[in-house]
């Protein structure tokens, strides 16, 4: 028996920069290359607070329905979807950040979709999972197992969350029993990072502020935190904090700030890569040349991840070894998840539970 859908659904949506309103409006029909999803848990990141804003230099859509991070289930599919696709109604999905690509262009033919510059952004320049019913690209959708007894409000941050921080640790290329350091690890991107580290078989040093985000991330898997709101000199601390006193091996600046862009070559290691993945509105990367040369220093960007990174974060999931510690509120109370992370007090994810 096919899925009923409603005529109608609730959703935030942006009407102006810094404007959202829940909004009553007409569920989407799915195009012929695109499923219709039953929104039921849409995690909350950093970007969506960008997207409200409009404070990127990326042109975004408007009215726009945010959100990145949406799981749910298949109720209805386009004429061009065929079940060999691996998705059809009743299936558990995610949606991500990368809505759609064009799957011929140089980037997309070597697995780097997330640099096509036909690229379409959930909750960006298409609508996203801020709202109980959205359509998204058959081909990009992420597959959750239903015979596993998935919980999709813990699986939702894995949309963004998992993928880019997992990918940004491989670009890191840090091994088992080195060091690496994440910076903002208290929040929801650090929460998982941290846990991906630690099954990845590396020693995570912690670095945020605060007696909560650091008790938090010791749970999680840190084996040192660094409280940048009382360390006096954060460089010597983070070096400390590895066992021959060279720093860690690999950054992950996960961090809605810009200081911590301009401390990171600091303390990485000789040879050692820094990952910029946070990306705070105006900021700048700097770095004395002189030291980066000759310590051999790498410096790089890494932005979510391709399919198949997908399905490894997935995976590490499903297999229990990592999972958001989530909070979870009614879409109704966004605006409110939004002013926690304006005033930094985010520990681990809000999700968003749609039907209320």
């Amino acid at each position: 028996m096919a899925p009923d859908i409603p005529k109608e659904q609730k959703a935030q949506v942006i009407t102006a920069d810094g404007v959202m309103t829940l909004k009553t409006i007409p569920v989407p029909t799915p195009g012929p290359q695109e499923i219709l999803i039953h929104i039921l848990y849409s995690g909350v990141c950093h970007t969506d607070l960008h997207a409200l804003n409009n404070d990127w230099p990326l042109p975004r859509k408007t009215p726009l329905v945010g959100g990145h991070e949406g799981a749910g289930v298949v109720v209805a599919k386009g004429s061009l979807v065929a079940s060999g696709q691996g998705v059809d109604v009743g299936d558990y999905v995610g949606i991500p950040w990368l809505n759609s690509t064009c799957h011929h262009c140089t980037f997309c033919m070597q697995a780097q979709e997330m640099l096509c510059s036909e690229a379409q952004l959930s909750g960006y320049t298409v609508d996203g999972s801020f709202q109980q019913y959205a359509v998204a690209n058959a081909s990009h959708v992420a597959k959750f197992p239903k015979d596993k007894g998935v919980e999709l409000d813990a699986a939702a941050p894995i949309l963004c969350a998992g993928l880019t921080v997992y990918t940004g640790l491989k670009q890191s290329e840090a091994r088992p029993g080195q060091y690496v350091a994440i910076v903002g690890a208290g929040g929801g991107l650090g929460s998982l990072a941290t846990q991906y580290a630690k099954a990845m078989g590396l020693h995570v040093i912690a670095i945020d502020g605060g007696p909560e985000k650091g008790e938090s991330c010791k749970k999680l898997g840190a084996e040192v935190y660094v409280d940048y709101l009382k360390s006096k000199d954060l460089v010597a601390d983070v070096k400390a904090a590895t066992a021959d006193g060279l720093g860690p091996h690999g950054v992950l600046l996960l961090a809605p700030m810009e200081k911590p862009f301009q401390q990171a070559t600091g303390y990485v290691r000789s040879h050692g890569t820094v990952v910029c993945i946070g990306m705070p509105a105006g900021a700048k990367v700097s770095m004395p040349v002189f030291d980066t040369v000759v310590r051999m220093v790498q410096v790089k960007g890494s932005y979510v991840g391709n399919r198949q990174d997908m399905v490894e974060a997935i995976d590490f999931f499903l297999r229990g070894l990592v999972r958001a510690p989530v909070k979870v509120v009614g879409m109704s109370e966004l605006g409110g998840v939004f002013d926690a992370m304006r005033e930094n007090k985010v520990v681990g994810r809000y999700v968003l539970d749609t039907s209320r």
